[in-house]
């Protein structure tokens, strides 16, 4: 007896072997980060960018409203649809910043884009050719002008010219506003739709009003084209039948759902304050490296 309480004295758990037994379902499991909705990737299709700029037409897949890294079904309302080109639309239009002669193109063709709902128009200057998103009211065969300098009085622009808000007057309209300088087209992109330039503010800020009413204040440097966006119908163009949503890319809906007639009024809000647009460059001040035990 004695030699056996002496033995399960010695005994340790630490001598003991610890290997935990793992289930087949938890060792099989895979980490996997599930895709969110709103955070910059597209679920109706990808594009195939080459290296450098091209007005050839760029290939397209189409998601179907699926992830495009772990192919999980993320939006249940795309699929289908007809296959379409994208051409390449190039944001950024930039003139001479001082008082000399703005870069003047002439538009060569204005043709329908199946990715988006507005124009899109092809500008040519020198051996040079880009599209741009056609205004409402532009031709094939204008020239329009593009330039960077504020002058002390507005200039008189016309439709699809390129100036910074600075320079144009107070009630035009605008669309392809840039939200930071050197951004390029960030803000009104659809069909139909233009931003107005309501007033300009101190520091050299002009304050404009979206279509959905609400304002911006943004440096007077940012770029804007003059001009509300061409297809002005697209919105209360009806779609007609079913066979031509499934040709849009859309999937039928399960019919539970009924949009508000507005039977028993609205909600009358107060519209958005002004949003005052910063840039987010960060300031690095001077860094003083030290090591423990030098002065």
């Amino acid at each position: 007896m004695a030699i056996l309480i002496n033995a399960l004295q010695k005994l340790s758990l630490i001598e003991l072997p610890l290997n935990p037994r793992i289930l087949p379902s938890v060792r099989c499991m895979k980490w996997i980060i599930k895709p969110e909705i709103g955070k910059g990737v597209a679920f109706r299709r990808k594009i195939h960018y080459p290296k450098e700029y091209t007005v050839k037409p760029l290939e397209v897949t189409n998601l179907g409203g699926r992830d495009p890294e772990t192919g999980r079904m993320v939006v249940r309302g795309i699929g289908g649809g007809i296959k379409h080109k994208y051409h390449w639309i190039q944001w950024q239009r930039y003139g001479p910043k001082d008082e000399s002669e703005p870069i003047v193109e002439k538009v060569i063709k204005i043709l329908k884009d199946g990715c988006r709902t507005s124009l899109v128009a092809l500008v040519a200057r020198d051996d040079e050719m880009r599209y741009i998103l056609a205004p409402h009211g532009l031709k094939e065969g204008d020239l329009i002008r593009t330039s960077s300098y504020i002058p002390r009085i507005p200039v008189r622009a016309n439709i699809g010219d390129a100036f910074p808000l600075g320079a144009l007057p107070i009630g035009i309209q605008v669309h392809c506003v840039e939200k930071y300088p050197g951004l390029g087209g960030f803000l009104v992109h659809a069909a139909g739709s233009a931003a107005t330039i309501t007033r300009k503010d101190s520091n050299n800020r002009v304050v404009i009003q979206l279509p959905s009413k609400r304002e911006f204040s943004l440096p007077e440097n940012c770029m804007c084209t003059v001009g509300r966006l061409s297809n002005i119908t697209h919105n209360i163009t009806p779609i007609g039948t079913a066979q031509k949503n499934r040709e849009l890319g859309n999937r039928p809906r399960s019919g539970l759902w009924q949009r508000k007639t507005g039977r028993f009024g609205r909600k009358i809000r107060q519209p958005p304050a002004l949003r005052t647009v910063v840039s987010k460059e960060k300031q690095v001040g001077a860094i003083r490296l030290t090591l423990p035990g030098l002065p």
